[in-house]
């Protein structure tokens, strides 16, 4: 092994070498080149170490009081996110390949494995800080440019990816001595398996790309994924996993390209409109559905005055049908007393202050089953919220539940119960979920 010029070509390695002399000699060592070697690198890596830990705590505390003096919400993130500290993690490093050289001569052996051990260190370094600065200005466009919560943080993780790849690289190239170009090349032989391992976050990249382009999905957007049991809140999005928290508060996660490469249901267009959907079904005994006589209307109207400017308006037509064509029209009948009852739910539901104005109304028969006439109430209510929409429908129900025998009529059994939100259209049909 090469050994240590006892007469060091710069003062501090002079400095240092009588240091180790005065040692050796208190403890009564005897001065052999190979203790000597051992004991000046040991000195050269402490002094410069603790020079470098010095530099590094000044430098911090001056740029904590400079952030602190902003007084502001991005320089108090700042410091709780220790950028500042992760950022000066190189400063040791620095300061320690500054001072090695000086304490030995040039083209030393161990001078070129400590230069190499510690550039490789300062590039790990420089990478944890690279990763801090990523990190902070991810937190803070997200909570400041992005308003509509777009699926971003797979930008995030592929950026810090990409600055531990680039960094790995040029340490190992340091430590074997090798240009980086060197090893990409041969990285290109492993370019397959590669592709294998990260399969996952590079589909999920470009899933959330994807998503992000078409507005598909916002973190705190409600959604369900068929097959699967997600059905809740999206609380999280990133390259290898959407997590979702469902209502009962287990988490589920899901892979990005899923969504993408199959179908969801995301309920923010009905949080959007401001309007919930509801739709019940009742089923009609059919043996108390009659046509309507002289003396059967006057019963119903003397329980509910209300309806006689219906009865007016469709007798003075000459039709059994209400003919009034609008965005909401009432929607009955003078046939039976079922028609008549058709009308009074949609007036009842149109005048509601619970049911939104610019929903749809519609009080509808459905096709005839084995055990009645089904008997639809499809509209909207004036909110989205979970407990508010589940008393309005409910209070809804009990009136219709209550007044249908002023009608004549009886439920024979009560049918599917559908609260399916979507955003207000044209009905297309029952669609059931229990």
């Amino acid at each position: 092994m090469d050994t240590i010029q006892l007469i060091p070509s710069h003062a501090i390695g002079e400095w240092l070498l009588k240091i180790i002399h005065w040692i050796m000699d208190f403890l009564g060592l005897s001065h052999s080149d190979t203790l000597q070697e051992i004991l000046y690198v040991a000195v050269v890596v402490v002094v410069s170490l603790a020079i470098g830990w010095i530099i590094k705590g000044i430098v911090v505390l001056a740029m904590r009081k400079i952030v602190e003096m902003k007084d502001n919400a991005g320089a108090r993130q700042f410091l709780e996110m220790h950028v500042i500290d992760s950022c000066s993690h190189f400063i040791p490093p620095l300061v320690f390949l500054g001072m090695v050289p000086i304490a030995f001569t040039s083209g030393h052996h161990i001078l070129d494995i400590i230069e190499r051990i510690a550039g490789a260190y300062t590039v790990i370094t420089f990478a944890i800080g690279l990763s801090a600065v990523a990190r902070f200005i991810f937190v803070r466009y997200n909570e400041r440019q992005n308003t509509k919560g777009l699926p971003i943080k797979g930008i995030l993780n592929i950026s810090l990816g990409a600055i531990w790849i680039v960094m790995t690289i040029i340490a190992v190239s340091i430590i074997v001595d090798k240009s980086p170009a060197y090893l990409l090349t041969g990285l290109g032989a492993f370019a397959a398996a590669l592709m294998l391992i990260f399969k996952d976050s590079i589909l999920g990249f470009t899933a959330g790309i994807q998503m992000s382009q078409n507005d598909m999905l916002h973190v705190g957007d409600w959604i369900v994924v068929p097959g699967t049991p997600a059905n809740g809140i999206v609380k999280d999005v990133t390259l290898s996993a959407v997590k979702i928290q469902n209502f009962d508060n287990t988490m589920v996660t899901v892979p990005p390209y899923t969504l993408v490469s199959t179908s969801f249901q995301n309920y923010r267009g009905m949080k959007d409109s401001g309007m919930r959907r509801f739709t019940r079904t009742f089923v009609i005994d059919p043996t108390t559905v009659m046509r309507l006589t002289p003396d059967l209307i006057k019963s119903i109207l003397e329980k509910h005055p209300e309806m006689k400017q219906f009865v007016d308006s469709v007798q003075a037509s000459g039709k059994l049908i209400a003919a009034n064509p609008g965005t909401r029209p009432v929607n009955g009948s003078l046939e039976t007393n079922l028609g008549l009852y058709r009308a009074y739910c949609t007036q009842y539901l149109i005048n509601s202050p619970w049911i939104n104005s610019e929903g749809q109304v519609l009080v509808r028969i459905l096709d005839p089953t084995d055990n009645g006439i089904p008997l639809d109430i499809y509209a909207f209510t004036i909110t989205t919220d979970w407990n508010e929409f589940e008393a309005i429908q409910s209070a809804i129900m009990e009136h219709v539940a209550i007044t249908i025998a002023d009608f004549g009529l009886n439920i024979f059994n009560c049918g599917a119960y559908d609260i399916t939100m979507v955003p207000p259209q044209k009905p297309q049909g029952q669609v059931s979920q229990g």
